[in-house]
């Protein structure tokens, strides 16, 4: 509970100093993983991590409370290597190593699959690591953001996820979409290799894009602070 109450610290810290393009967004999907990450254990990948900043003062190793082994990826590039423990060399744009198939129980990637152009080859690397869950935070509708050591490809709708998913043999459980006005929009997306193992814990709901589906009122009061305020 300590890490839970220093990451919603966190959020409320940042409150209306940060751009509704990016970082609005970003806090609503640290807002979603927290309502589910608890429910997962065992081994856990965040792919493409550089150093697991959650952007709000914390990492993403402390959401998910109940892992019993935590690893991140990282491949070489204007970030390179995080230089964390537990961390991995990974070029998802590449043949998966077959000692990495179905290594890790809960697969994470947030916001990296835009800046891949060999997109159909990252969805397929992501869903072989994964022995049962992926958990997948992309843009919907955000400004293009690139440099001279990464390009900015693509943006995803639910239904273009969901597709991708499916089509490689997993079962979407949730998808949801940033509900701000005005602002970046992130899909927040998970979907498993084994759905009768999670139907009594995570009630199905699926977004078209344009439905606002974060129901639970406390958290959608909490999202509600965040907004930045006028002036």
């Amino acid at each position: 509970m300590k890490r839970i109450r220093e990451i919603i610290a966190g959020i409320l810290k940042t409150q209306g100093r940060e751009s509704r393009l990016f970082h609005l967004p970003r806090r609503w999907s640290n807002t979603e993983l927290l309502k589910f990450a608890h429910f997962f254990d065992g081994k856990i990948l965040n792919v493409s991590a550089w150093r697991d900043d959650d952007k709000q003062g914390s990492t993403y190793r402390n959401y998910f409370v109940n892992a019993s082994e935590y690893w991140m990826s990282n491949v070489g590039g204007c970030r390179g290597s995080g230089g964390m423990e537990n961390e991995i060399h990974l070029n998802i744009e590449e043949d998966l190593p077959e000692n990495l198939c179905e290594t890790f129980d809960v697969v994470f990637n947030h916001t990296t699959l835009e800046h891949i152009f060999n997109v159909h080859k990252a969805f397929d690397n992501l869903v072989r690591l994964a022995k049962d869950v992926l958990i997948l935070v992309v843009p919907y509708s955000q400004d293009q953001h690139q440099s001279t050591d990464y390009g900015d490809y693509w943006r995803f709708t639910p239904l273009g996820v969901i597709k991708n998913l499916e089509d490689r043999g997993m079962r979407v459980l949730y998808c949801s979409v940033t509900p701000f006005k005005n602002a970046g929009c992130y899909s927040f997306t998970i979907a498993t290799k084994n759905p009768d193992l999670w139907q009594e814990r995570i009630t199905p709901q699926i977004s078209d894009g344009k439905t606002n589906l974060v129901q639970d009122k406390l958290l959608y009061q909490l999202i509600k602070l965040l907004k930045p305020r006028a002036g």
